[in-house]
């Protein structure tokens, strides 16, 4: 089955304590697609300008992701400058970020997108990813991702969507950000009290948990010894969980545990490189080979 997501493609600057790069291809719904793509075809709603490599929208689709709702507008594409410390390799420090055309982006799906039935919302402006839902004829599935600046700024936005999704997947400081919940369980509770079927909260090298009302379980990161570049590894283990779930013909205990699994082991490959230097590409041998580590690692 299909899955179509809506999110941002951009161009990141970047320093981490491994070097400091230039204008690489990324954006929430870049990296979820790169992710995505080994387990369902991959459909993108994103805009860019005028300044957009096309070397970069070749790439997409010789990985055989859709790009018909990829928008070209005049103007700069959106870019982000930011920066990892030694000490916290988990959290971006923003330096600047140039909006460009994304500031007017009217999310847009050809017609026969319409009809796609797994959904994902990748993080953006709350009031967009309504408008882009409100576009798709009655989805089977839908997840999100937002952020700490839309929690902050349009608070009541991402309560509205909530309700609209059946996963939300965000982090952790997100999730008590969400909630005033210090507690993650806690935290994730009440998130579900927002209106979800599922919650997946996010803690980066300390792995993760899922819950719902009849499921609690909790996976570790894949052990790595060096962190090159967290960009965009929330998006990757958020194109993993999805593409697995779109796989699947049922959503069951065994079917989320792989869900999170392989959304676990996609991540652990995109931190040790910048931008999607290591998923590029990827093949599903090379995913497989390291869950069996995984798998025999923790015995499950």
């Amino acid at each position: 089955m299909s899955l179509v997501v809506m999110g941002t493609v951009a161009l990141d600057s970047l320093k981490t304590p491994h070097g400091i790069k230039e204008d690489l291809f990324g954006g929430s719904a870049a990296h979820f697609s790169m992710s995505a793509r080994h387990f369902t075809n991959v459909h993108l709603s994103a805009v860019i300008g005028e300044d957009f490599p096309k070397k970069h929208i070749s790439f997409l689709k010789s990985k055989k992701i859709n790009t018909e709702s990829l928008l070209i507008k005049s103007g700069k594409t959106f870019r982000w400058n930011g920066e990892y410390l030694a000490y916290d390799m988990n959290t971006a420090i923003t330096l600047n970020t140039t909006l460009g055309v994304i500031v007017e982006f009217k999310p847009t799906v050809s017609a026969r997108q319409k009809n796609i039935e797994n959904v994902f919302l990748a993080n953006y402006d709350p009031d967009i990813q309504l408008e882009f839902l409100s576009k798709l004829n009655k989805p089977n599935f839908i997840g999100m991702d937002t952020m700490n600046l839309w929690i902050d700024a349009k608070k009541q936005s991402v309560a509205k969507l909530m309700k609209k999704v059946h996963l939300v997947i965000v982090n952790d400081a997100e999730a008590q950000d969400f909630t005033s919940e210090k507690n993650i369980l806690k935290a994730a509770k009440a998130l579900l009290s927002y209106g979800p079927k599922m919650v997946i909260i996010k803690k980066g090298e300390h792995g993760g948990i899922f819950y719902s009302k009849n499921h609690l379980f909790a996976l570790p990161a894949y052990p790595l010894e060096e962190v090159i570049d967290p960009t965009g590894a929330g998006d990757t283990f958020a194109g993993g969980v999805m593409g697995v779930l779109a796989q699947s013909k049922k959503i069951n205990s065994k079917i989320l545990i792989k869900a999170l699994s392989y959304a676990t082991i996609l991540s652990s490959f995109n931190v040790q490189g910048f931008g999607m230097e290591m998923t590029k590409n990827l093949t599903i041998a090379q995913i497989e080979e390291r869950m069996k580590v995984f798998r025999e690692f923790f015995n499950y």
